[in-house]
């Protein structure tokens, strides 16, 4: 992982996390501190996926990940943003919705190798679409599952809570397989649509080299077998 190439937004990420988790163990303030660490190793887990798949990552994708961790585990938890702003949960969940959908919309393309025509839109939104919507409904389940063994609280109104977090990440999951679905009939479909079209242009490399190994048959090594001389 080559740190000199971070964006600046997750160097400053870094430096909030770092800075809050000295003075928490200063203090022996132990579950900020924990916070603090385990959020810091979460905004290092997409440098190190791509590190070890070879995986190119826009700096907009890299950001927009470490500042979702930063605003949903520090931020909402360890400063009680989801208390103190009744929008915070829900515009979270949006985003993240968003994200899903994109991730799912691209790695479905990618078993296309980045082929537009072959790709079926409709299809294809439709699967990205439903994959962050099962992410979403998992992570409902999470928090039912943890306010149910340890006491906490979660899901904060319940039912009420679960229903407006589900819908919330339909609207997202919708608007990232609306920019999937533009993107492959070639029209506008805006911001997101631009961060689809950045990360495929940036990985189009990947693309080649896996239509370059299908093409190479067992034992040729990309050459023809020689076949003896034409019959006359």
């Amino acid at each position: 992982m080559k740190f000199h190439h971070q964006p600046l937004l997750v160097w400053a990420i870094w430096l909030v996390l770092t800075a809050a988790a000295a003075q928490a163990a200063w203090h022996g303030h132990w579950s900020i501190l924990f916070l603090a660490v385990s959020s810091f190793m979460l905004t290092l887990a997409p440098s190190l996926f791509v590190s070890r798949f070879d995986i190119v990552l826009p700096a907009k994708f890299l950001s927009g990940v470490c500042l979702f961790v930063f605003a949903t585990l520090f931020l909402g938890e360890a400063f009680d943003f989801y208390e103190r702003f009744w929008w915070w949960d829900m515009i979270l969940h949006g985003a993240s919705a968003v994200g899903f959908g994109i991730v799912g919309f691209v790695f479905l393309f990618f078993l296309f190798e980045g082929d537009r025509y072959a790709a079926p839109a409709g299809p294809l939104a439709m699967l990205s679409f439903c994959f962050a919507v099962s992410i979403g409904a998992v992570w409902e389940i999470f928090e039912f599952v943890m306010d149910q063994t340890f006491g906490m609280n979660m899901q904060k109104s319940g039912l009420v809570d679960t229903m407006w977090d589900l819908i919330v990440d339909c609207l997202g999951a919708g608007i990232a397989a609306l920019a999937g679905y533009l993107y492959l009939k070639r029209r506008e479909g805006g911001f997101v649509s631009d961060l689809i079209e950045e990360f495929i242009d940036a990985n189009r490399r990947r693309f080649s080299l896996r239509r370059g190994r299908q093409r190479l048959k067992p034992g040729t090594r990309g050459e023809e077998k020689w076949r003896g001389p034409p019959h006359p």
